[in-house]
């Protein structure tokens, strides 16, 4: 059986991985506002990375016979002052999801919950791939400067994400 506390942290973490999802969301409409089509692609398909991943905590919680409580998602800003300051957000956010990831595995660790544990061993993984990918696209992004060309060539680029 669970223990409550370990119920409520994945409660919480559905939560933020849909808010996530949402942020991603926002960011790819206000990309696809701005006309720069492949990097809104990039975001919807991230958006729905998330979504995916709070169905993974969703079904961790069904299968163990916990309760599930879903609670409101936040609405996400709907403006950036540029790409970069979207992507340089979505890392930071990223940072944070991984900071939540740990805090789950701690707790988990110490209620001895093995199940939970292995489980989140995925999302351990999966936040090392997370950051990494949306630093690299902050570094090109960096790099690129106030170049139009090159912002295109990132924009084409990242249109051919799969997913």
């Amino acid at each position: 059986m669970m223990k409550k506390s370990v119920q409520d942290i994945i409660n919480k973490q559905i939560n933020a991985e849909l808010y996530s999802a949402y942020l991603y969301l926002a960011m790819a409409a206000w990309c696809q506002g701005e006309n720069l089509s492949g990097f809104a692609h990039w975001f919807k398909v991230q958006a729905k990375e998330e979504t995916g991943h709070a169905m993974r905590f969703y079904k961790h919680l069904e299968d163990r016979g916990a309760e599930i409580k879903l609670a409101a998602i936040g609405a996400p800003p709907a403006r950036w002052n540029s790409v970069l300051a979207a992507f340089a957000e979505a890392y930071k956010h990223e940072q944070k999801v991984t900071s939540m990831i740990y805090d789950m595995v701690d707790l988990a660790t110490k209620e001895k919950d093995h199940a939970t544990v292995s489980m989140l061993k995925w999302f351990v993984d999966e936040q090392v791939e997370e950051e990494a990918q949306t630093l690299d696209i902050v570094n090109k992004l960096k790099m690129a400067g106030e170049s139009k060309g090159a912002l295109m060539q990132i924009d084409h680029q990242l249109g051919k994400r799969e997913g």
